[in-house]
């Protein structure tokens, strides 16, 4: 799918990542729109692309729908968009998992649902979506974002499945950890057992791949953090007793503090 000329709609435009991927679509001669919740944030970010706004919270169901519609005709969807929702399961309010899901699984599978069909009568189109390596794997204190990212990726490879022969691609694109983006910049807390990152720059990069090649999945992650997720994903109790004895308990009651307030 070319890039340049096609209307693209990317969620989560003004975190880390997002801020990457926009210069980077924009880059490659896309009609940008943008979206986020925070206007403060959304509108520079647009101006300075030359990109259209439309603002928007995920979490409200009706925001997603009215998203759609204003949105128009989109060649390309790149749902971001995502909550950390880090922490142990029992620490969560019944609003914050509504909140995790609606914003993690619901709405990229929404979007694609409502803008797909348009991309199928014109015979062109692409879908991608931003998961994790936490898709691919679980760990500790990440059940509720596993249960979304590892959604994400089975519907990511069903959808495409679905969408063969009409000219419409679908892609799950899985960062590992993210330097100067998300938990790890949040926090300041070191990743665990040495394990590299990789930067925005690089899951931008490789959503864009994924998006020209329609490749199916993209896992963007050191060699060891692939390896070990594909290994953790055919055996998860070999996985967990692994990270039990290199998880730092301190780091990662640092990251779950830092991100609370983003539930």
């Amino acid at each position: 799918m070319r890039i340049a000329g096609s209307t693209v709609l990317l969620t989560g435009a003004t975190g880390g990542i997002g801020r990457t991927l926009a210069r980077q679509l924009a880059a490659r001669g896309a009609a940008l729109l943008v979206t986020g919740r925070r206007p403060e944030a959304l509108r520079p970010l647009a101006a300075e692309l030359g990109a259209r706004p439309l603002v928007a919270d995920l979490a409200d169901r009706a925001h997603v729908e009215r998203l759609a519609a204003e949105a128009g005709p989109v060649d390309i969807l790149v749902a971001n968009a995502a909550l950390p929702s880090s922490g142990e399961a029992l620490d969560y309010s019944t609003e914050e998992i509504d909140r995790a899901i609606d914003v993690n699984l619901r709405a990229p599978l929404l979007l694609s649902r409502l803008l797909a069909p348009r991309m199928v009568a014109a015979g062109a189109g692409h879908l991608a979506l931003i998961g994790s390596i936490s898709g691919r794997t679980a760990s500790p204190a990440t059940s509720l974002y596993n249960a979304t990212k590892f959604g994400l990726r089975g519907f990511a490879h069903g959808l495409r499945q679905d969408l063969h022969g009409t000219g419409v691609g679908v892609s799950i694109v899985q960062p590992g950890f993210v330097r100067d983006a998300g938990m790890f910049a949040d926090s300041g807390a070191a990743t665990p057992g040495g394990v590299r990152t990789v930067s925005p720059g690089q899951v931008a990069a490789a959503t864009v791949d994924a998006i020209e090649r329609d490749r199916a999945e993209v896992n963007v992650a050191p060699l060891e953090l692939r390896l070990g997720s594909a290994i953790g994903g055919l055996f998860p109790g070999l996985a967990a007793r692994v990270q039990r004895r290199v998880a730092a308990d301190g780091a990662l009651r640092q990251i779950v503090e830092s991100q609370r307030k983003k539930r």
